[in-house]
């Protein structure tokens, strides 16, 4: 008799096996279709629900009360009207009224309120808190200016008249590659649409708005009387030119300074002087030093009244000190040489100084020194006391000058705001050069005839369509010359904006507390402001480029 096989059956093997992957291709497989299922689920409306619910709450058959339909308004319903995600941009229609060519927000009920039954009482006041305002205000904005950016609403607050609603707010030039932000407030005249929305009736221009306006901060009186005696006499927080201070000896003795004399460069004209300062500069940042700045500026005689160089200038009243504080590593002079004095004089002993006597010192000579102070001196004669001198041949491959550390100055560009905001941000701008050029027939022969006003009016017809905003942007001194223009064009010069630096302006009360006098506003402000509307302009018409044939430097420099 044989014994039985001790080893189990292939066959019981092969079904546990079988079942096995059955079992698990099933829990696959629901896996799989719970996964398909959470994918695709979507789930109902609350939309639909809450209206299902009213419906079950509301709905009364063979009641002995009338149901009343109509809907109670209280305040969350107007607000939910006007603010509603109807409102919100880019979410809804935008048609323009018939009257006034405002927006309209469209149909909130296609965000799923109802509003069949709502009655609007266009007598009623506005809130100007209502955040349904502000969606209105925003919504206009973004329609009628397209050239700026907006940065940020403060609430509106009432107008001087019912209905009326001052907002402020913050804003940037999508044309101006600095991100300084302005500051502008307007009113705007609220009304209803048939759906109880609002809609602006009516917006006033630039600065309008006075009840928005943020209050600024006033001088504590510790300038002198003459100063104090402005009225008002407010300082702009947005602006933060205060000349930075070292503080301790200690603090002085660890840093590191690159300590330019004045040279030749002074009272140049204001391109030879950015030109030469920037190369300064750069040597700084080269040496990794702090960079010892002379605020005093020499304004040449091509931009005072008097026809004289006009020692004395300050250079926060033409560029941005806050900016170049903060992308360069800077100590005015008068605060360094203290601070040197001081430190001498409390520790009885003398700091090391490298003196340079000359350019012909290049900056990669210097790059090692250890001196606390390098001290370049420029005595000798015209041109070898340039400053710029420092950045040429093999320096200029090592020495980068920091364009972007120089800005002009926020109160100038607070004036540009402001001009280009009484034309609403939407004008066209042509740069008419005359002047000495034009009187200079050898050198430019046809300027003088190219930009005389029939000429002038005949090219700007191909150009810029008529009845536009038209700034003329022009060292022509004689204001009625462009007469001829306004019998098609609104014309603007910069002299019909003479109280943005007048005696009760801003920039004079900020310009005379800085100064501790009045400060002219003076030939140079008056280019950078032309230059900088200009460049506003939607479309921008240039002398050398549009107007004549003749070279921008002179005969056979094109």
């Amino acid at each position: 008799m044989k014994e039985p096989n001790s080893t189990t059956d292939p066959i019981g093997q092969n079904l546990i096996k079988l079942i096995s992957n059955v079992c698990f291709s099933v829990f696959v497989f629901t896996v799989l279709v719970i996964t398909v299922i959470a994918i695709t689920y979507q789930p109902p409306d609350p939309w639909e629900s809450s209206r299902a619910l009213t419906r079950v709450f509301t709905d009364v058959e063979n009641a002995t009360f009338q149901i009343d339909t109509s809907v109670l308004k209280t305040g969350e319903d107007l607000g939910m009207v006007a603010s509603s995600p109807a409102a919100a941009p880019g979410e809804a229609d935008v048609e323009p009224s018939d009257s006034q060519n405002e927006p309209v927000v469209q149909n909130p009920e296609e965000k799923g309120l109802n509003l069949s039954s709502v009655t609007c009482d266009d007598s009623r006041l506005v809130n100007c808190s209502d955040r349904g305002v502000l969606m209105a205000i925003k919504r206009f904005n973004l329609k009628h200016f397209k050239s700026i950016v907006f940065l940020d609403y403060q609430p509106p607050v009432n107008g001087s008249n019912a209905n009326e609603c001052d907002v402020s707010w913050r804003f940037r030039n999508r044309k101006e590659k600095s991100w300084r932000r302005y500051r502008d407030f307007r009113r705007f005249r609220i009304g209803y649409t048939d759906d109880c929305s609002y809609k602006i009736v009516a917006a006033r221009g630039w600065h309008s708005g006075v009840n928005a306006r943020r209050p600024r901060t006033r001088f504590n009186g510790t300038r002198s009387e003459r100063a104090a005696r402005i009225s008002p006499s407010y300082r702009d927080d947005d602006i933060n030119d205060t000349i930075p201070v070292l503080g301790s000896d200690l603090a002085f003795r660890n840093g590191k300074y690159l300590y330019y004399s004045r040279g030749g460069d002074y009272c140049k004209n204001m391109n030879h002087y950015i030109w030469s300062f920037l190369c300064a500069l750069g040597e700084a940042q080269y040496l990794n030093r702090t960079f010892v700045m002379d605020l005093s500026v020499c304004l040449a005689s091509t931009y005072t009244s008097s026809k004289k160089d006009e020692e004395g200038k300050d250079f926060r009243f033409y560029f941005d000190f806050e900016h170049l504080k903060e992308s360069a590593s800077i100590v005015e002079e008068d605060e360094f040489l203290k601070d040197w004095k001081r430190w001498e004089k409390n520790h009885k002993k003398k700091i090391p100084v490298r003196k340079v006597p000359t350019y012909k010192v290049t900056p990669m000579q210097l790059k090692r020194d250890k001196s606390p102070i390098i001290w370049r001196q420029f005595d000798t004669p015209e041109p070898e006391n340039y400053w710029y001198r420092v950045c040429e041949s093999r320096a200029a491959n090592h020495v980068q000058r920091p364009w972007h550390a120089l800005y002009k100055s926020k109160r100038l560009m607070n004036i540009v705001s402001e001009i280009s905001g009484q034309m609403d941000w939407d004008f066209d701008a042509v740069h008419v050069v005359r002047g000495e050029k034009a009187q200079n027939k050898e050198m430019w022969p046809h300027l003088d005839d190219d930009t005389s006003p029939d000429t002038l009016l005949a090219k700007l017809q191909g150009i810029v369509q008529p009845w536009r905003n038209l700034y003329v942007a022009t060292n022509e001194a004689f204001y009625n010359y462009f007469d001829r223009l306004r019998s098609h064009y609104k014309v603007h010069l910069l002299d019909d904006y003479k109280e943005l630096w007048g005696n009760t302006s801003e920039w004079y009360n900020e310009t005379t507390v800085l100064n501790g006098k009045p400060v002219e506003f003076d030939g140079y402000m008056r280019v950078a402001v032309d230059t900088e509307v200009f460049y506003r302009a939607k479309t921008q018409v240039e002398t050398f480029y549009n107007l004549t044939a003749d070279c921008k430097d002179g005969i056979n420099t094109c």
